[in-house]
């Protein structure tokens, strides 16, 4: 089969890697990629956002598949537009990646059909939003309601940090039209786990777990990034959880959807904490997590082009899906100045000496025949060991001898 995956970063290098793997996969495409994945896959030089484009190169190249990865084209109906053109794709249909799209949306989702979550309140108006920050007190939760990369989300400690967090959204426009509506929440405690699920409209099937590391700095310190560094499995999501989680939150999630008239077929990403009252929803995502994504389907034991069939031909109770018994931990290598301003095009050293590990690129370009810098995460060096704590070990041991200007990474992924 010729496939195309659609994207750019870690995440698309892990689905690319992982999708080479296929004996069914003639011809592996990726746009419009970057200088790691053009060692595994064609690159294609179209924006991940250029929904015509995309469908046209798909269309006149003949592909049998085409993987659309990332949150903004699915939300743009790139899906949709690919199927009317006669192209199979894999991710969920624009009416679906609303569940991410929109934070409004989901909350009001989850309020309706008894999903539980944090209590919140949602506001277009900044004076009534301020005034549900002074009533309500801190610490208290943000949010951008639309696409943000990650970052659209505040955890202020105090009732200030909150006031200037919807007059960034709301007025002076951080996250552009995402922050003209905002959703305001209680601030959950425990531990949060990232379960990503495979879902072809009405079954569900939850990949094993992971547990993300958003804020920058050591000690889940400082802004929130796209995730530091990811391990797999949690240690926090016991099977008693797992029956938990399917029974209160991932079948009456896609059920949820089915009823509103908008199945979900692709990966939806839950993302929990585990609170002294039991599991509750933090976000949904309509795509694999990045970079959750690096360290789960570095143990998938399955053939994953198989398993993307059966979600968009609603088979997926059939599919073989089988995973290691083993650990992974994906370590990011980041632009120093990240999430804020960086600088890009630094030549990156050390990729050829790395071992026991597979360093999937994020931000990275192909320059005069060298890999160079190209973005605020810049590689996700990740190993699989039989434990946890040997793949943590394996994972930073591996990151030693790359390095490139002002290279930044935390040290405390898995351990905190």
């Amino acid at each position: 089969m010729k496939v195309l995956v659609v994207g750019s970063g870690g995440r698309e290098h892990a689905i690319c890697w992982k999708l080479k793997q296929s004996p069914k996969v003639t011809e592996l495409y990726c746009a419009p990629g970057n200088g790691g994945i053009a060692q595994v896959a064609q690159c294609v030089d179209i924006k991940a956002t250029d929904v015509d484009a995309m469908v046209k190169w798909a269309k006149d190249n003949a592909m049998d598949l085409v993987v659309v990865a990332p949150d903004d084209p699915l939300a743009l109906g790139m899906v949709d537009a690919l199927e009317a053109a006669g192209i199979p794709a894999f991710g969920p249909r624009q009416n679906a990646a609303i569940i991410e799209a929109s934070k409004a949306f989901s909350k009001e989702l989850m309020k309706k059909y008894g999903v539980p979550t944090a209590k919140y309140e949602t506001f277009t108006d900044l004076a009534a939003a301020q005034d549900y920050i002074r009533a309500q007190g801190a610490p208290i939760v943000v949010k951008a309601d639309g696409l943000a990369l990650g970052k659209g989300v505040v955890v202020a400690q105090t009732v200030e940090e909150a006031l200037e967090s919807v007059q960034a959204m709301m007025v002076d426009k951080k996250f552009g039209a995402s922050g003209a509506k905002v959703v305001i929440e209680e601030c959950m405690t425990g531990p949060e786990v990232t379960v990503l699920a495979f879902c072809d409209g009405a079954t569900v099937v939850p990949m094993t777990s992971s547990q993300d590391h958003k804020r920058a700095y050591d000690g889940n310190r400082g802004p929130n990034t796209g995730g530091m560094g990811a391990i797999s499995p949690s240690p926090y999501y016991t099977p008693q959880l797992a029956q938990q989680c399917m029974e209160e939150i991932f079948l009456p999630t896609v059920r949820a959807m089915a009823a509103e008239g908008r199945p979900f077929q692709g990966v939806l990403y839950f993302g929990l904490m585990l609170t002294p009252d039991g599991p509750r929803v933090v976000e949904y995502n309509a795509r694999f997590g990045d970079p959750e994504c690096q360290a789960v389907l570095s143990l998938l034991d399955s053939d994953l082009l198989d398993i993307l069939l059966a979600c968009r031909e609603g088979r997926l109770d059939k599919a073989d899906i089988r995973w290691r018994a083993e650990a992974a931990c994906c370590l990011v290598l980041a632009s120093g100045g990240y999430p804020g301003s960086y600088g890009k095009g630094y030549p990156i050293e050390g990729l050829d000496r790395v071992e026991n590990a597979v360093v999937f690129h994020a931000g990275t370009a192909q320059k005069d025949g060298q890999i160079v810098t190209n973005g605020g995460r810049v590689l996700g060096v990740t190993a699989v060991a039989p434990t946890l704590e040997a793949a943590i070990d394996a994972a930073y041991a591996a990151a030693t001898p790359i390095h490139f200007q002002d290279m930044t990474f935390r040290h405390d992924i898995g351990r905190v």
